[in-house]
């Protein structure tokens, strides 16, 4: 089966202020990098706008309608000191959210068993009732609770190997006794959450902190070692990657050293739990990656591992 690709000109429009590491170019490395020969087999799609109702079952209707309202016409609307929102804004993170359920309802109805969703602004930051870390709605907490919601898939995972821990989707699941959150990040880093001793409400929460100066054999063993175990206990019946590529060596925001070889790998693990616990089903939605070269490079990887399933 074939897998989906999913990609916006919005993805590519989302404003920032100048120098704001953020920008339309990371959009650009990706679609360049998914445009090689070797990707002539992923099935393109455009991805549709989240309606209201999907948004909220994440975000009140209240943060919702503060983040909508805001959108600006021209200028920037800005949220804290490095979340901004430009005319073309709200489109695309409508849309980032929109295709992460949109891929998970074409991979219940068949014909692929996993699809990435190539968006920004990214989203793991954002908290149900705040904006923040450059995301406004949290794209992979939204596609897990519509596959719970719509296709009846009661245990739902996120796993996310950004350098930056994903507070945002930590705290929507973390009173969710049927909802797992996994994350293997750098310690300390921004946003200063994810100590290992955070557990979740019910035990469904996994940190595996990593310390400055870490590569490849730390972050094998951490999720070889705990994350993985975790998540194949959790038994769930769909997963969702939060796939941030800034934990590689060359990324301007992270301390981690990773390397293509190692997202290809964790990607190819994760793969393999969804096979045995969740009939395949990944969906995954890219988070950050700044220095563009590597995010091509690693992206790639990624949706390389993702086709062989």
């Amino acid at each position: 089966m074939k897998t989906i690709l999913y990609s916006h000109a919005s993805f590519g429009a989302h404003e920032v202020p100048p120098g704001h590491v953020e920008h339309a170019g990371r959009y650009a490395a990706v679609e360049q990098a998914l445009s090689a020969g070797g990707f002539d087999d992923l099935d393109r799609r455009v991805p549709s706008r989240a309606s209201a109702e999907q948004i909220e079952r994440v975000h009140p209707a209240a943060f919702r309608s503060l983040v909508e309202d805001n959108a600006p016409s021209e200028g920037f609307a800005q949220f804290d000191a490095d979340t901004f929102m430009g005319p073309s804004s709200l489109e695309a993170t409508l849309r980032a959210a929109g295709g992460a359920c949109a891929a998970v309802d074409a991979i219940y109805a068949g014909g692929a068993t996993n699809a990435f969703v190539a968006s920004r602004p990214p989203g793991h930051h954002a908290e149900p009732e705040r904006a923040m870390g450059f995301c406004l709605f949290n794209a992979a907490a939204v596609a897990a609770m519509h596959a719970r919601a719509v296709h009846g898939a009661k245990r739902v995972a996120v796993v996310d190997f950004d350098v930056h821990h994903g507070n945002g989707t930590e705290a929507a699941f973390w009173h969710d006794e049927h909802g797992f959150y996994a994350s293997s990040h750098e310690w300390p880093q921004y946003p200063g959450t994810g100590r290992k001793s955070d557990r979740g409400a019910f035990d469904n929460i996994a940190n595996a902190p990593l310390a400055t100066g870490e590569g490849g054999e730390a972050f094998r063993r951490a999720w070889g070692e705990t994350l993985l175990p975790m998540l194949s206990d959790f038994s769930p019946d769909f997963i969702v990657i939060s796939a941030g590529f800034d934990a590689h060596g060359a990324d301007p925001l992270g301390g981690l050293r990773l390397t293509e070889a190692d997202f290809a790998w964790v990607t190819a693990e994760i793969r393999a739990v969804a096979r045995d616990k969740a009939g395949g089903r990944i969906v995954s939605v890219l988070e950050g990656g700044y220095d563009l070269p590597a995010l091509g490079r690693s992206a790639a990887a990624h949706v390389k591992a993702l086709m062989e399933g």
